[in-house]
């Protein structure tokens, strides 16, 4: 089979070799056991599950919580000839049917899932007659309650092995501790532990923590060090546009990047920076996932992330190429004060996720017993206004809730707009009444998009208004007009987070110690951990960084900024001893003294003095000093 494997990439990817540990999961997963893939960033996780994918007869299917990232490997699967589909939310329930009729009569590939599709009745039924090469679980730590990014969608996950108990499971995850390993076999009903672990040792990368009260100076410091493609990683929305505004103006190309942007803008702007025509990329943690772009010489974190786990992550998305590189987290006393409102932000008291729970039902007028399946659209703002409360509390709560079992809080519904036109193609293009503008949009998604005269397509309204050199709006009014035309059918896109109650409304809230309790003092423990890496100047930060995921090693990588401090260090205490040793190369007694009109400073010649008096190298007796015993 390995040959086999080897046939498929050179076909599919154009390699010639497998690297790491890839073979030994392939091989693993395509004998049918259960298989725990530990791969940090930029190890080549798709390359596991799509080269067996191939090679096995079957669907694989792959469970994955990033749309985003499910919609870009479909297409590039699709481009390089391989057949893929991808089910999410937002999809119709015909478009469902279609997706997962076509599997089941045979040659779709990889099915990508998003984790809240699978308990659908749905899904479910047509798994049955679905025949399935394995089960692929990526970002896996999200099914442990242990992980740093626990979704409770995950835990649907086992369900599917009581449907095909037969199909073997391919867990995949960048960061997991051991703990969080060990769990992630267990909640996927592991037949035998069966871990794969690729070293976390990245030996090109010098990681560093430059403390710092001027963050943006000590930014604008390093890019003028370090050449080359950077990410700047900040915590908040408004902070990124306001840092890549003030690069621009010292000449640091830079743009900026956060979920709160239209889709046609961030692709623009990460082509921008993927094509080098934007050195600096500023962003929220929502860039990242899935970029290829090997080389990246630097990322810095002006906010310190929550947790070692995600630090790591994003860290690792520079030096790809296997070429110097870095990483580089800014540190400020400030740091701990935000990482504690954090914590605290994150899980509000018991009784204020109560109030907003009953807030909930008093705005949608949900009665008690009353709510189990219903879905609403929500808008953070207003709802906080009427209630006065806090929008980060009431995320928290939320988010709480939807652990709990209460209801489902969806923040990124992609439900991006559809179009079908109506017409023939014929009678289309002989209209004669259509204005100009409607002209050029129309033009512009035929050009865009495929099948619209036979179906609906899922459209991105910002391209079209790119491409047609037009406002959002002036594409959307258009689209509109056109559609109460009776020429095309336009849904438009729901922007808006949603609401669904998963039971009927009760009148006490009931958070377990597993939802709240215990995961509060796991996000303590992570953010401590957090604050020891940045704070701990005598320890090699990649041993810091291994040994947090259960990996020893023996050496230092003597490229981070405590090595080339102990370097320096070694350095100057070299000097001293030399300098202290040439003082006293006369053999004969000198006072203490005489050694202070060397050129070494104080503390420098103390330290040298005490090494070589514990080496029995000198004798010291009261203030004289000598090579011999006295």
């Amino acid at each position: 089979m390995t040959d086999d494997f080897l046939h498929i990439l050179k076909q599919y990817w154009g390699y010639d070799s497998f690297r790491g540990i890839q073979l030994s999961i392939i091989e693993s997963i395509a004998s049918g056991r259960d298989t725990l893939g530990l791969m940090p960033t930029g190890g080549g996780k798709s390359i596991t599950f799509q080269v067996p994918a191939i090679a096995k007869e079957g669907t694989c299917i792959v469970v994955t919580p990033l749309i985003a990232l499910m919609k870009d490997q479909v297409e590039h699967l699709r481009r390089k000839g391989v057949k893929a589909a991808a089910i999410y939310s937002g999809m119709t329930r015909g478009e469902i049917v279609k997706t997962l009729d076509n599997c089941i009569l045979g040659g779709t590939k990889l099915l990508y899932v998003s984790p809240e599709r699978l308990s659908s009745e749905l899904f479910l039924a047509k798994l049955h007659y679905l025949k399935v090469s394995f089960i692929t679980v990526d970002e896996a730590h999200c099914i442990s309650q242990w992980g740093y990014d626990f979704r409770p969608a995950y835990l649907q996950i086992a369900d599917l092995r009581k449907v095909k108990p037969d199909a073997p499971v391919l867990a995949l995850t960048a960061t997991a501790t051991p703990e969080v390993a060990d769990d992630i076999q267990q909640q996927l009903h592991f037949r035998e532990k069966n871990v794969f672990r690729m070293s976390f040792e990245r030996k090109n990368l010098a990681y560093v923590v430059r403390a710092t009260e001027n963050k943006v100076e000590e930014l604008v410091h390093i890019l003028s060090k370090v050449p080359g493609s950077a990410i700047v990683y900040v915590r908040s929305r408004r902070k990124c546009k306001k840092i890549a505004e003030e690069l621009e103006q010292l000449h640091i190309a830079a743009t900026y990047y956060h979920a709160g942007l239209e889709h046609a803008l961030r692709d623009e702007r990460q082509r921008q920076w993927q094509n080098d025509e934007k050195r600096v990329m500023v962003a929220t943690n929502a860039f990242g996932m899935g970029i290829d772009k090997p080389n990246v010489r630097l990322v810095v974190h002006i906010d310190c992330p929550d947790s070692i786990e995600a630090y790591f992550q994003e860290a690792g998305r520079a030096g790809r190429d296997g070429l110097k590189a870095y990483a580089v987290l800014l540190w400020s006393n400030h740091d701990v004060s935000v990482l504690e409102k954090h914590v605290s932000a994150s899980f509000p008291p018991k009784e204020y996720i109560s109030h907003v729970y009953d807030c909930l039902a008093y705005y949608y007028q949900i009665g008690l017993g009353m709510g189990n399946g219903h879905t609403f659209t929500f808008d953070l703002g207003p709802f906080c206004s009427i209630y006065h409360l806090q929008s980060q509390y009431v995320e928290s709560s939320l988010h709480l809730l939807d652990n709990a079992g209460y209801l489902h809080y969806e923040t990124d519904p992609d439900a991006a707009a559809r179009l079908h036109i109506i017409l023939g193609r014929n009678e289309l293009y002989r209209l004669n009444e259509l204005s100009e503008r409607e002209e050029a949009v129309i033009e512009m998604a035929l050009r865009l998009y495929g099948g619209l005269f036979t179906d609906y397509q899922y459209i991105d309204e910002s391209l079209i208004a790119l491409r047609c050199k037009m406002t959002e709006d002036e594409v959307y009014q258009t689209l509109k007009s056109l559609s109460a035309q009776d020429i095309v059918h336009f849904i438009p896109q729901r922007k808006k987070p949603y609401i669904t109650y998963l039971r009927d409304r009760e009148e006490t809230v009931y958070l377990s110690p597993s939802i709240y309790e215990d995961r509060q003092t796991q996000l303590i423990n992570r953010v401590q951990a957090i604050i020891n890496y940045a704070t701990n100047n005598h320890v090699c930060r990649s041993r810091q960084l291994l040994h947090y995921f259960g990996e020893e090693r023996s050496t230092d990588c003597r490229c981070c900024d405590v090595c080339l401090s102990s370097r320096r260090r070694d350095k100057q205490e070299a000097e001293a001893t030399r300098q202290i040793l040439n003082v006293l190369s006369d053999n004969k007694p000198h006072d203490l003294n005489d050694l202070k009109k060397t050129n070494l400073n104080v503390e420098d010649l103390g330290k040298a003095v005490e090494a070589l008096i514990y080496e029995q190298q000198v004798y010291v007796q009261g203030t004289l000093v000598s090579l011999k015993p006295f």
